[in-house]
């Protein structure tokens, strides 16, 4: 089990290789245990209990292994704050990946109500989340959702077949060194905005390119993706700051920020998938 320091500094986060218990959660993440909406909120704001949901998951097989909660500085907000859990069926604790339930929900109006499909890969434990064409359901905190937030899990539990279907077309690409590099630049455009003259890129595509372990050494479109990945969202390579100062990049921690940027990696590698075929 770690509790790592932060998506922000002070804002804990829990992963497990076995399922998380409600106490655990709660320790880190008690706006999942909220029992109404923040007092900012309207009438018109329909409250969306995310233990409720996290119960649903639960009774069809999937339970927590990872929980965070973002950082606040009104603390009156710390009860209802965003907060995301990653859940997976509770059989899938060894192999070399999992199908998951990425569930992210607020209680005070900082985020909608979102469910994500992902995938998991164990061996370095990256939680990659699939694109825009998969599955991806929001609820607004608006009128009856019940049945809404009943269905999308169901949804989202359907694109786990496109997901099988896009991974095993990446592992039929092989992508020579050329066009590695191309992807692996696109990828640090998506961290680094490159039309964005206040940001400067700390290191070079290639960087992202360099593998963790042996058994990534493999040129097809999927371990690409999953080294360039891991690369870019945990950090830790060494580059060179815009006035020249050594320097380690940062993981990529905020919720937000995170999100955005694995879905937009993986629509990248199913762009090239299918540039390929």
């Amino acid at each position: 089990m770690q509790l790592a320091s932060s998506f922000r500094p002070g804002s804990p986060v829990l992963r497990s290789n076995v399922p998380l218990s409600d106490h655990q959660i709660h320790d880190v993440a008690p706006s999942i245990f909220a029992e109404g909406k923040h007092d900012s909120r309207s009438e018109r704001y329909t409250y969306i209990p995310t233990i409720d949901v996290l119960r649903g998951l639960r009774n069809e097989g999937f339970e927590p292994f990872m929980v965070c909660q973002t950082r606040v500085r009104d603390q009156s907000r710390r009860e209802y704050t965003k907060h995301m859990l990653r859940l997976r069926p509770a059989d899938t604790i060894t192999g070399d990946e999992a199908n998951e339930i990425i569930l992210l929900n607020s209680h005070d109006g900082t985020s909608s109500y979102q469910m994500l499909a992902g995938v998991l890969r164990f061996v370095c434990l990256n939680g990659m989340i699939a694109g825009d064409d998969v599955a991806d359901i929001r609820v607004p905190h608006k009128g009856n959702i019940v049945q809404n937030v009943i269905n999308g899990a169901f949804d989202v539990l359907d694109g786990f077949d496109l997901i099988r279907e896009q991974k095993e077309g990446m592992q039929a690409v092989t992508l020579n060194r050329d066009e590695q590099a191309v992807f692996a630049r696109s990828a640090l455009a998506l961290r680094y905005d490159p039309t964005d003259t206040t940001v400067t890129a700390p290191i070079t595509g290639n960087q992202l390119l360099s593998s963790r372990r042996f058994e990534d050494r493999r040129d097809d479109l999927w371990t690409v993706f999953n080294r360039v990945q891991e690369n870019l969202t945990k950090g830790g390579l060494r580059g060179r700051s815009a006035s020249g100062r050594a320097m380690s990049t940062r993981p990529v921690t905020g919720i937000d920020q995170n999100v955005k940027l694995n879905r937009a990696l993986w629509m990248l590698a199913d762009a090239m998938r299918h540039m390929k075929a």
